[in-house]
């Protein structure tokens, strides 16, 4: 008589080892009671906390990680390899009206730019795929170690944590490590920098308090920090004061997006010109925007450019991209053939999703699998030559969480994977769960947002997902 074993799950081996555990272990603490009583996790998430964690294996934390710095070197090298050395050219390239471009091309004459970013990946379970890559100092997400600190108050999470010999980052911790690398310059000697967390008038009177939260916890991290709006500079010697203080970083929560009105256009003309005066630290600089654009994934993804980069660096894309393309009347698929564009999405409906380049947030995106074929074609035949992009479907594979009765159900994560300027040092951490750890990298440390929903466009806050951390290390999610 043959017997045959259950299929081993296709990622995470300690995803399942977990949630065994869990249905074992009763517990008289329930394992999100203490994310749920946090103020701060609160203010961000409610209370829309999954019940374990995810797990990211040590080999395919350091293989993302590396094939992400690739993608941003590549994103960096866009101006010189496509546009003749023009940043100007490849604003206009993404969509940017010339408002944007004027003010984006000054800021790039000013400072340096480090690699800081969240890519947002769906695991396919033979590897990640990069749907999109914010490559911005407004990160989200950015209170994720507390949901790992939180969710160690479970004793039997803590256990399985230290069995595993897992551990988490501080994203803040790497965005602080990367603001002090960028604005080098500009941080004084014997005392704290003065950072301003900045949003416009507008985005401020939504975001204030989450801003006001950062601001908080980059004091913990050596730095003098305050959230402001724009409009709450003055410039005495023209250096941005606010609150009486002479500030030395400005920490930039502002979207390309939002410059495009005129009145905040002016809000920043003059910190602008101080960054260029040499008055205080950008963080990060405008054109950091452009690179994390959804416009230019699809340029990586051109077949007109694949003689552009070197074998290895093809490599990565061809792992890491999903086909990707321009709106534009002709195109090639994904074998590389020239195809009508319009004709191939009408008919590969199921298999693509429509975004906009120059939105954030899930905002404008059309799922293509989820509205009827005349919609579909409306919103293509919209969208022709304008700042759009069509991508091709990435399924994520299904992954195990405890479902809080004893079992287990499957959700499909979106993963929020953090990267900065890598830490030379490394390897250095603080407690028995290395909340402080580094790997030397610039990995800066995840989040998830989970849906039950296999068919889900975008796995998101605002589409009802649920939020969880990230451990990494040991046997991790390897499968």
């Amino acid at each position: 008589m043959t017997t045959t074993s259950p299929p081993e799950p296709p990622r995470s081996r300690l995803g399942h080892a977990y949630g065994e555990q869990f249905a074992r272990h009763a517990s008289t603490v329930h394992p999100t009671a203490a994310a749920r009583d946090s103020a701060t996790l609160t203010l961000a998430y409610q209370d829309r906390f999954l019940n374990g964690p995810a797990f990211l294996g040590e080999t395919e934390r350091s293989t993302v990680v590396r094939d992400l710095h690739t993608v941003y070197g590549l994103l960096r090298s866009l101006p010189e390899r496509v546009f003749g050395g023009s940043i100007t050219a490849l604003a206009e390239a993404v969509g940017l009206d010339p408002l944007q471009t004027a003010l984006i091309t000054r800021s790039a004459r000013t400072g340096s730019l480090h690699p800081l970013g969240r890519a947002d990946l769906y695991h396919d379970g033979t590897g990640f795929k990069l749907l999109e890559f914010n490559i911005t100092s407004a990160l989200g997400g950015f209170e994720n170690a507390d949901i790992n600190r939180a969710m160690l108050a479970y004793p039997p999470l803590a256990e399985f944590v230290r069995r595993h010999r897992l551990r988490y980052r501080d994203t803040i911790a790497c965005m602080v490590r990367t603001l002090r690398a960028e604005c080098a310059a500009h941080i004084p000697a014997g005392r704290p920098p003065v950072v301003a967390v900045v949003d416009t008038p507008e985005n401020f009177a939504v975001v204030g308090p989450r801003l006001r939260v950062l601001a908080a916890k980059l004091a913990d991290h050596g730095v003098d920090a305050v959230a402001c709006d724009l409009a709450e500079f003055t410039y005495p010697n023209g250096r941005p004061t606010v609150a009486g203080r002479a500030v030395d970083v400005v920490f930039r929560y502002f979207l390309p997006e939002d410059l495009s009105d005129p009145a905040a256009a002016a809000l920043l003309e003059p910190l602008l010109t101080a960054t260029e005066q040499g008055s205080v630290g950008l963080f990060s600089r405008l054109d950091a925007e452009l690179y994390g654009n959804k416009g230019t994934l699809a340029m990586l993804s051109d077949d007109r450019h694949r003689a552009l980069v070197d074998a290895a660096e093809l490599a990565c894309i061809d792992r890491l991209l999903p086909w990707t393309r321009y709106v534009r009347p002709h195109a090639t698929d994904p074998a590389g053939s020239r195809i009508d564009l319009l004709a191939h999405a009408v008919a590969h409906q199921e298999e693509l999703i429509l975004k906009p380049t120059l939105l954030h947030g899930g905002h404008g995106i059309t799922v293509g699998w989820q509205v009827d074929p005349a919609e579909w074609k409306h919103r293509l035949t919209e969208a022709m030559n304008g700042p759009y992009v069509v991508q091709r479907r990435v399924r994520p594979v299904a992954e195990p969480f405890p479902d809080g009765t004893g079992g287990v159900r499957e959700l499909f994560l979106n993963w929020g994977i953090y990267v900065g300027a890598p830490d030379a040092a490394g390897g250095a951490h603080d407690d028995d769960f290395g909340d402080d750890y580094d790997h030397g990298d610039g990995y800066g440390g995840g989040f998830v947002r989970a849906s039950a929903d296999p068919a889900v466009g975008v796995v998101s806050m605002g589409s009802g997902a649920t939020v969880g951390c990230v451990f990494d290390g040991g046997e991790g999610g390897d499968g």
